[in-house]
């Protein structure tokens, strides 16, 4: 009865969050109705109840966690300041010549607007509503402009300082250290943020070089679909040079500085975002887009974001609290530890599962549902946490850009003019979704590309 319930727990939240209902009550809410059930039918201990308040005091007491909204005011203040519009038209002017060029510089500014927003969907709708227009007016062909755009503004995901790292990172250092206690490892070693940064940086350039290779051959073998900007719309070199040094130079350093004070060990990823909002605020003013409304704007859109993370984070703890009384843990537990194939069959169905939770929920639901159930088991089977934690992201990354689900698509699909169909937006990331698969079967045959800079850095 109680291998029951957990089951059909599992089946009732997924079947409230498709119907639309709020994430975070969603969760809660199917915990609590699921408790009372077991309670009334003597299959669950409503004492587990009783952990509910140290669980909340425990997520709104975690100094990590607020690194959170320090990187939403970050993302959201170089938003409102236009730096992504500048910084295309920059980048736009310095490939431009080049058949190819306006797809290379859109790429190159989706990574930087990734690892300064890290948030998906803003990154998407922003290149979408900026880039789109200039590519199609320059006779780029719709699916490679599509295709561009959605891949480039995916990178948030795996780019750091990705919000999607901050919090896998929290998941997955608890998840390691309950795997070590489990093991009878009392004291146990921990996995950090900065682990994660450091394991994403060759994967993600590695998907980017990729990016921008797939571009260079399209503009080698079929250079009418990429064509470069006009002469006469481009500047000549000492204006550019000053535009480059203008405009792209302060929110690269920005970048450097928040990524690097984390990596080097200088600053907490909480102390290095408060760092890089002062420093979004400065870049802002320089350009005389800051002032009380933006203020007040930033910080509503910021309250806004911060506020739902909590609450599906409060709501997800509730959720595993009482799949944790009905044994759930265990019965995934012994599903996959029964799985052919040990640590491969293991680890290849949790990431075909995530693949598909993907299509129908955002990343931290699935961070915060999924993640401490199945990673915790593959930890004590010996999974590298670093390794584990990039598969993850890259996984949903690839995920968030696949048809017909893929929420990226759909963010691109709200922002695009009637004359590009939703099937050339299908159509034009394909591509970039075979080498995202070609990244992630890379990674998954050589662990090293995630976990070799960690280990050199701080082993």
């Amino acid at each position: 009865m109680t291998e029951f319930l957990a089951l059909v727990l599992f089946l009732f939240t997924f079947g409230v969050l498709l119907i639309g209902y709020p994430v975070a009550f969603s969760l809660g809410g199917s915990a609590l109705l699921f408790a009372f059930i077991g309670t009334v039918t003597d299959a669950f201990d409503p004492a587990f109840l009783e952990a509910i308040p140290n669980r909340i005091s425990g997520t709104l007491s975690n100094e990590l966690l607020v690194a959170i909204p320090l990187f939403i005011f970050m993302g959201v203040m170089l938003e409102k300041s236009k730096i992504a519009e500048d910084l295309l038209d920059t980048m736009g002017q310095v490939f431009g010549g080049l058949a190819g060029g306006l797809g290379i510089s859109v790429t190159i500014v989706g990574m930087l607007l990734a690892a300064s927003t890290g948030i998906v969907g803003a990154t998407v709708v922003t290149m979408g509503l900026l880039s789109l227009p200039s590519m199609m007016k320059r006779g780029y062909c719709p699916r490679i402009a599509t295709g561009t755009i959605c891949a480039s503004g995916t990178l948030g995901q795996i780019i750091p300082p990705s919000i999607v790292l901050v919090l896998l990172g929290d998941v997955i250092s608890s998840a390691y250290q309950q795997a070590q206690l489990d093991q009878g490892i009392y004291s146990p070693e921990s996995v950090t943020v900065g682990d994660l940064f450091l394991g994403a940086l060759i994967p993600g350039f590695v998907l980017v070089g990729l990016y921008i290779v797939y571009l260079i051959g399209v503009a080698i073998f079929q250079p009418h679909r990429v064509p470069p900007i006009p002469a006469e719309e481009r500047k000549v070199s000492k204006e550019l040079l000053v535009q480059v040094l203008t405009v792209l130079i302060p929110p690269v350093l920005l970048i450097v500085l928040v990524l690097g004070s984390i990596l080097t060990g200088v600053a907490t990823p909480t102390e290095a975002a408060s760092v890089g909002s002062v420093g979004a605020i400065i870049l802002a003013a320089s350009k005389r887009m800051f002032n009380i409304a933006i203020l007040k704007e930033v910080m509503r859109t910021t309250t806004e974001v911060t506020a739902m993370v909590f609450m599906i984070l409060i709501g997800a703890s509730l959720f595993a609290l009482v799949f944790r009384g009905f044994g759930g843990d265990d019965i995934v537990r012994d599903f996959l530890t029964s799985l052919p194939g040990g640590v491969f069959g293991a680890m290849l169905l949790v990431m075909l599962v995530l693949f598909l939770l993907g299509f129908f929920l955002d990343f931290i639901e699935i961070t915060f549902v999924v993640i401490p159930i199945v990673a915790p088991i593959l930890l004590t089977m010996g999974v590298d946490p670093v390794w584990l934690g990039i598969m993850i992201a890259l996984n949903l990354q690839t995920s968030f850009l696949t048809p017909p689900f893929g929420f990226s698509l759909f963010y691109l699909r709200g922002v695009a003019p009637d004359s590009i169909s939703t099937m050339d937006i299908y159509r034009g990331v394909m591509p970039f979704i075979a080498i995202q698969i070609l990244v992630l079967m890379m990674l998954a045959y050589w662990p090293s590309l995630a976990t070799w800079l960690p280990d050199l850095v701080y082993g």
